[in-house]
């Protein structure tokens, strides 16, 4: 198997308490603590390590200030991974670790590690959909959320100065399959052993959301099961004091999935994210307008977002086997000013 998901995240920060504290009450279980570091581990087997910003172990900073210093994805076997870090070091220094797991740094400067890990299949169970005339859910009345309690690590989001150049070295160095483009902003890419939408995305730095504008860690995203775990989660995160940048929860047009971001003290945000597009090789890359593609809608309307933007959705053909977009790839994606 080609390189998968996301094992761990690892952040440096300059007080442990406080990203301990906010994890803890993001829904996430801590699995050990010292004076030096704290390890948060899903139900899925990924972890989030959090060390002290001056740490030795840590790579050094690409950015300033508190975030994730690196990111470590899986792959399946010892084989593939002694294979990766021979292709990997004709051209950079790669260090291994006792367990074998390799740390290298792509071309834009952020580092990232792979070491073997299978990961553990999670149990989600979707409340069914109602509408009229189409019951999904009858005599049975919707599970009532307290909390969000996230299983699984989805995504990884830095900002960079091209995201071009940032994506090129995953895709031609690490196999990654482009997900979607959205032009003048970012690229979503897919870890080839897994279907969720996007497991990364670069973003150019200085044309989302207000200044100031930064390089570095944006953000992380855990999958939770549904819209009511997202808003539960929501709602408890802001009883408990922590802040919600975009005032709320939305749906984001290009993946489909729901999000909700909160600001951890640990640096960048974290994310509730549910109901994501999931996508196999025969997925058609889609090209979208910057602002059209951001977001399907959201729960206030953000001063950065217009009242009008462009449809403009094309597919990508360069990006399949063939060359062509097949007929009833182009079918399912119809957008229409009703929404129907």
């Amino acid at each position: 198997m080609p390189i998968g998901g996301i094992e761990s995240v690892i952040y440096g920060t300059d007080d442990i308490d406080a990203a301990v504290a906010f994890y803890e009450d993001f829904g996430l279980t801590l699995a050990s603590r010292t004076d030096t570091e704290a390890v948060f581990r899903l139900e899925e087997g990924s972890r989030v390590v959090i060390r002290r910003a001056d740490d030795a172990s840590l790579p050094a900073p690409h950015y300033a200030g508190n975030g994730v210093r690196e990111a470590v994805f899986s792959i399946t076997s010892h084989a593939e991974l002694a294979e990766l870090a021979a292709s990997l070091a004709v051209d950079r220094d790669v260090r291994r670790d006792d367990d074998g797991t390799i740390h290298f740094t792509t071309d834009c400067g952020i580092p990232l590690a792979v070491r073997v890990w299978t990961r553990t299949p999670v149990v989600y169970s979707p409340d069914p959909v109602n509408a009229p005339d189409n019951v999904k859910r009858l005599n049975q009345h919707r599970r009532w959320r307290v909390r969000a309690r996230p299983k699984a690590i989805s995504h990884v989001v830095w900002r960079v100065r091209n995201f071009e150049e940032s994506w090129a070295f995953l895709r031609d160095r690490l196999g990654f399959r482009l997900s979607d483009y959205q032009i003048d902003a970012g690229i979503f890419g897919r870890a080839p052993g897994v279907n969720q939408h996007h497991v990364v995305y670069f973003q150019q730095f200085d044309v989302l959301g207000p200044p100031p504008h930064s390089t570095g860690f944006d953000h992380i995203c855990f999958s939770v099961e549904d819209v009511d775990e997202l808003y539960a989660g929501w709602n408890y995160m802001g009883r408990r004091g922590w802040a919600n940048p975009f005032g709320g929860v939305g749906r984001h047009r290009i993946s489909s999935a729901m999000f909700c971001y909160l600001l951890p003290p640990c640096g960048g945000m974290a994310e509730y994210g549910a109901d994501s597009d999931y996508i196999d090789d025969s997925w058609v890359p889609r090209r979208w307008e910057q602002s059209f593609g951001g977001f399907l809608w959201t729960s206030n309307i953000l001063p950065f977002l217009p009242e009008e933007v462009e449809w403009t959705v094309t597919f990508d053909p360069a990006s399949t086997p063939d060359g062509t977009v097949p007929a009833k790839t182009a079918e399912r994606f119809t957008p229409a000013r009703g929404g129907h």
